[in-house]
């Protein structure tokens, strides 16, 4: 196949869509672009979809995933097309170990049902959930394991794995478990390769020209000036070493920069997020956090969806 038509649910800002589709640069490397053709983007939040909208140059459509599985207030059914590939990070924050841990007991934790519903509605050949690491320590490894169930029962066959971004060439020691579901009848079970063996990328090398830039002088490079206290997000990272998790929950609270003079830029955090300079976020500093922090890494992305892409070309086209 030439093309494989995409649906990306909980889309966020658009970090797992970017790495999917390709054509961006990070770090002088050139990431080129894939066959992924994304028809359909939807995320509740405002401000990830403004960043998304100007960025993409394509819609995202902006309300719940309920709405769109109801089509309520929809013109056109956005089910109506072949669908081959589904991507959804659905929200993890009420499977972390750094939040309460709610999970099924909070509306937020029980929406990867919504991702069932739209798998249910357009019988995609695979589809790829992202989650935190806490997802598979949640009640004692039910969570995950209802999750899986829930998958399978719809016809797939399931494979997840906990992969490190870092490994991915993200400079970044974020851990996320990557679930992966195939078409039992027309796809094998995926199996994921071996991690890469690479050399991590450390902070100076990710974002040390931006040390001494002036505040304001490129976009996004702006910076909480909370003080420094007890509370989460308040460690001063190393240069030496890739940044440790991103969050979305910070707040005021991102972490210092290892000179101790200031915390971290939204475009440090974007840098090392693997974002390209030229995504901006939209429309405040204390926004733009929350978004590079719920983001999927797109580079991180960018190799999975390259591991995904061969994976279907050989089994869709196994003569060639």
């Amino acid at each position: 196949m030439e093309k494989y038509n995409v649906i990306s649910l909980f889309s966020g800002c658009g970090g797992l869509d970017l790495g999917f589709r390709g054509d961006f640069q990070f770090l002088g490397q050139e990431y080129a672009k894939n066959k992924f053709n994304i028809l359909f983007a939807n995320d509740v939040n405002k401000d990830a979809c403004l960043s998304y909208k100007n960025f993409f140059k394509h819609d995202i459509l902006c309300g719940s995933i309920l709405d769109v599985i109801s089509q309520k207030g929809l013109s056109t059914d956005p089910f109506s097309k072949n669908i081959d590939v589904i991507l959804g990070g659905f929200p993890c924050q009420d499977f972390s170990h750094a939040g309460k841990r709610l999970g099924f007991q909070s509306e937020r934790g029980n929406l990867y049902k919504a991702m069932c519903e739209v798998i249910t509605k357009t019988k995609p050949l695979i589809f790829l959930a992202e989650n935190v690491k806490g997802l598979l320590t949640m009640d004692q490894g039910n969570a995950l394991r209802t999750i899986i169930s829930d998958f399978e029962s719809l016809g797939y066959q399931l494979s997840y794995k906990l992969l490190m971004a870092a490994d991915f060439w993200v400079p970044q020691k974020r851990e996320r478990v990557i679930i992966i579901g195939t078409r039992k009848d027309i796809l094998p079970k995926f199996e994921f390769p071996s991690n890469p063996q690479i050399k991590w990328i450390s902070l100076q090398e990710a974002i040390g020209d931006l040390e001494g830039i002036e505040e304001g002088k490129v976009p996004n490079h702006y910076w909480s000036k909370a003080k420094k206290n007890k509370g989460q997000g308040n460690t001063i990272v190393r240069k030496e070493n890739p940044a440790p998790t991103i969050r979305s929950e910070h707040h005021g609270n991102i972490e210092f920069h290892w000179n101790e003079k200031r915390r971290l830029s939204a475009r440090e955090a974007a840098r090392i997020q693997s974002f390209p300079d030229n995504f901006i976020f939209y429309p405040s500093t204390s926004s733009a956090y929350k978004q590079i922090g719920n983001a999927v890494p797109p580079v991180f992305a960018w190799h999975l969806a390259k591991i995904i892409e061969n994976f279907l070309d050989l089994n869709l086209n196994p003569v060639n």
